[in-house]
């Protein structure tokens, strides 16, 4: 019986440092969660054109200074080509909300291609898109989605 009561102890032990482990590894994944949402909303306006985007993706962020290209590595003109892409497949989403999610695609984007927005303006947008695509599993054009 003494041995059986040992035999038991030990292993409530060898559980108790496991439980410790799995705290741990809970305790990075909520501190990793907290730093994606955290800062969250980006907002980009220009009062001479009139125009504000405001992106609210909780992780977008985080993503965006993690896993995109550096500014100056795709040219503003191919960024605005493929937004224009991008904007005409989302905004027809938007209307079709019986076919796609309208938690997905709530509001439609007015960006027309003869507005010079300027090259930070196209970035952002064009890194949300392909973050949307990635996150979402979602296809807006005839392009593969890639960083």
């Amino acid at each position: 019986m003494r041995h059986f009561i040992y035999t038991f102890l030990a292993c409530i032990f060898i559980l108790s440092c496991n439980t410790s482990k799995k705290t741990k590894e809970a305790e990075i994944k909520d501190e990793r969660a907290l730093v994606e949402k955290q800062n969250d909303t980006i907002r980009i306006a220009n009062d001479e054109l009139e125009y504000e985007i405001i992106i609210i993706e909780p992780g977008f962020n985080f993503w965006l200074a993690s896993n995109a290209r550096q500014r100056g590595h795709y040219g503003q003109s191919f960024m605005e080509n493929r937004n224009w892409i991008y904007v005409i497949e989302w905004n027809q989403r938007v209307l079709q909300p019986q076919r796609f999610s309208p938690r997905l695609y709530e509001l439609q984007i007015n960006y027309e291609p003869n507005i010079d927005y300027g090259y930070e303006v196209n970035y952002l947008l064009y890194h949300y898109f392909i973050y949307f695509q990635l996150k979402y599993n979602q296809r807006l054009g005839p392009f593969v989605p890639r960083i």
